[in-house]
């Protein structure tokens, strides 16, 4: 169980495809990463097409922080790491023909179908993307919501303008005419 998680932390996903990367390949067959990458051009037939493999970007290393500078000679990543998807990895098998080459292509080929599962199986990771859309409807939403609510509040700032500026001018306004008083009026006498 611990060769399979160690296995699994080595599996990265890159342009969208769950990949292993040359060096911790080479690493696990107990091979030097210049070996494995010559019996891979000696046998670029099998490799042809990204879906079994492709060669890293400087971009993309800088991104995934595998070619950190480390201090001690020969720790940095000269050449560009290609990266093999599992038919990539599986294709290694018939081109890496140690005892140990086969022992760990076991291993590797049970991690990624062991991933799969998880990916596919996990009610959670479903449950986790439902959630990422209706966040992402709901954000929208609420962006919609603020736009016309900005929209209203300019509406209504605009007539509390008019009708202060109404009021005002009545107010600034004194010739206006006496109207006479309505209701009962009672006479000096008393009567």
């Amino acid at each position: 169980m611990k060769e399979l998680l160690a296995i699994q932390n080595k599996i990265y996903e890159i342009r969208g495809q769950k990949v292993m990367l040359d060096f911790d390949l080479a690493q696990m067959y107990g091979v030097e990463t210049a070996q494995l990458k010559r019996a891979v051009r000696r046998n670029e037939k099998r490799f042809e097409g990204e879906d079994f493999m492709f060669e890293l970007t400087k971009d993309e290393v800088s991104r995934c922080q595998i070619g950190t500078l480390n201090g001690g000679r020969g720790s940095n990543i000269k050449y560009l790491p290609f990266a093999f998807t599992e038919l990539g990895v599986a294709m290694l098998s018939s081109v890496l023909r140690s005892e140990t080459a086969i022992e760990v292509n076991r291993g590797i080929m049970r991690a990624f179908v062991a991933v799969r599962q998880m990916i596919t199986a996990n009610p959670m990771a479903v449950r986790l993307s439902v959630l990422e859309k209706n966040f992402a409807e709901l954000k929208q939403d609420l962006e919609e919501i603020f736009m016309d609510y900005n929209d209203i509040n300019e509406d209504t700032r605009a007539q509390l303008e008019a009708i202060n500026t109404t009021l005002a001018e009545l107010q600034a306004n004194p010739g206006r005419k006496q109207r006479p008083r309505i209701g009962f009026r009672m006479d000096s006498d008393g009567e």
